[in-house]
């Protein structure tokens, strides 16, 4: 009985020992974006005196953040400069240290993830490519969630391989927080399909409402040697991502945009690119994100806050013979992070969104991706009136205004997408008739191919989401015309704590609530009334 109940403990020793392998670092990784992970380490924003700056830290308290080895290569800012005009001083002076240097955080999520795995019929277990079977579970939901798992959602995944984001618990379960589709790949056997004279960016992302429910494609629109073998491994990427409207809440049709680094594998897996995700800082949203530097797949996958969950999104990628320019926008982006954690540049829904800061990063660099102007000045002018009258709120009236006034590459994400991937495209094809700039030219010379991406909505708890708009008038089409018919997604502030703000950070932002033009107007008004008045009085009186 002793020797079988010992044979039978060194089995289940063996096999828990398999089980826990199976589990590795979640630095476990070549890369991280454009990155060796053995220059990082993971962390959480409890670490003392381990590099990034405590305005940085306060926002991830025991969440697990990959930081630099050596607190050293973090990213530079400037304490006397806003974010950009420290970016173009940055720019003068640059070395290839300072391109190397790393993100303040990278926000993981976990500390643990599963490479490959596919869920048990039950979905109460996963079986590694082993074929050994691990407990599994997945985090608890946001209670304000309203984007989580259901069955469909099971369905979806059992259909496929997955890789996951997690942490091993105590009794052996693997608790997943992200879970990764992996034939959501990027494959060098994608097929050469350029745009068609009929077809534009616009109409791919706008077809089918925004084609939540088509599979996942991609697409080569451009390559520099068509029809030759492609030999992408280990080439820099540079990507636009564009994340789609959501489908029951009317204030965000606008949909979401960030710039994607990072370095391409033979398996054209793409999870572990590093997303620039800047968000509004100063609310707890509904799914719990933080705006951060963080990996693809908890950008969209994750359980929580993944993207992927609640609306469709497109991604145009530029595959690069080297990493210059991708390094550059991402050290350059490294810095402007700092000036977001430390409060001197401030999230705007209107002026400083995830669009204008990514775009405003971009054009300090020298690449000066077409404007496209605002929606127009006298539009705005009449809406601030009609909005502060309807709303009784001149602040409301300030804030329609500042919206129809903003050059729309930097309002809507959308607008930013197109005109980045459209002039990539015009770029590589020589049809750009400016005069090109160091950053730009370096971008023409070193890509090889543009990649179109469709990534569809992953099934959930929540209505499936459509196309992002344009325009403020196709805003307002898919809106009710009542505002208070409107479905709307509440959030939380989060107020920055007061000791923490230093430097150009202590300065408070003034903004008139009645802009100049709309005084103007009334000025120009009270003297068309009065004139008005005078030739009155003098014909009758």
């Amino acid at each position: 009985m002793n020797k079988h109940f010992a044979v039978a403990a060194c089995v289940a020793t063996l096999l828990q020992s398999s089980i826990s392998n199976a589990a590795v670092d979640a630095l476990n990784v070549p890369y991280l974006g454009l990155y060796p992970s053995s220059a990082l380490k993971i962390a959480d924003g409890n670490c003392k005196d381990c590099g990034p700056i405590k305005q940085a830290l306060w926002y991830f308290e025991e969440e697990p953040i990959a930081i630099a080895n050596d607190a050293r290569k973090i990213a530079g800012y400037s304490t006397t400069e806003r974010a950009q005009a420290d970016v173009a001083t940055w720019l003068k002076t640059v070395t290839n240290d300072d391109l190397s240097a790393l993100p303040a955080a990278i926000w993981l999520g976990s500390r643990q993830m599963i490479p490959s795995a596919r869920l048990s019929v039950d979905h109460k277990n996963i079986i590694g490519d082993d074929g050994i079977e691990m407990a599994f579970n997945v985090v608890p939901k946001i209670p304000t969630n309203l984007s989580y798992l259901n069955q469909s959602s099971w369905d979806f995944y059992a259909q496929r391989p997955l890789s996951m984001r997690g942490e091993l618990n105590t009794h052996n379960q693997f608790v997943a927080k992200t879970i990764w589709p992996l034939d959501y790949n990027i494959g060098s056997e994608s097929p050469y399909h350029p745009l068609a004279a009929s077809e534009s960016l616009k109409q791919l992302v706008q077809s089918d409402h925004g084609g939540a429910q088509k599979p996942y494609t991609t697409r080569v629109l451009w390559e520099s040697a068509p029809g030759q073998e492609r030999n992408w491994s280990d080439k820099a990427v540079i990507g636009a991502m564009l994340n789609g409207a959501q489908g029951d809440d009317d204030e965000a049709h606008g949909g979401h945009f960030a710039i994607l680094t990072g370095q391409y594998t033979a398996d054209g897996n793409w999870s572990q690119w590093l997303v620039n995700n800047f968000y509004n800082l100063d609310a707890y949203g509904e799914k719990g994100i933080i705006a951060a530097v963080t990996p693809a797949d908890k950008y969209l996958m994750d359980l929580n806050s993944g993207q992927s969950l609640y609306r469709p999104s497109y991604m145009i990628v530029a595959i690069m013979k080297d990493k210059q320019s991708a390094l550059t926008y991402q050290a350059a982006s490294n810095r402007v992070y700092q000036h977001f954690y430390r409060h001197d540049l401030i999230y705007d829904h209107a002026q400083a969104n995830c669009a204008g800061i990514s775009i405003d990063t971009f054009r300090t660099l020298g690449w000066n991706i077409p404007k496209t102007g605002p929606e127009g000045y006298l539009k705005a002018i009449i809406a601030w009136f009609y909005v502060s009258i309807t709303e009784r709120s001149i602040t409301s009236g300030r804030d329609i205004y500042d919206y129809l006034t903003e050059e729309k590459t930097r309002l809507y994400p959308s607008v930013a997408f197109d005109a980045i991937g459209n002039d990539l495209l015009s770029l590589v094809q020589r049809q750009s008739s400016r005069q090109l700039t160091a950053y730009e030219q370096k971008l023409v010379e070193n890509i090889e191919a543009i990649i179109y991406v469709h990534i569809p909505q992953v099934p959930s708890e929540r209505a499936y989401g459509l196309a992002p708009v344009y325009s403020f008038d196709q805003y307002l089409a898919e809106t009710p015309k009542d505002k208070s018919q409107w479905k709307i997604i509440p959030t939380q502030p989060r107020p920055f704590p007061d000791e923490m703000r230093d430097g150009l950070a202590t300065e408070k932002a003034f903004r008139l609530p009645i802009p100049l033009p709309v005084l103007l107007s009334f000025a120009l008004l009270a003297g068309l009334f009065w004139l008005v008045f005078r030739l009155i009085k003098r014909l009758f009186f």
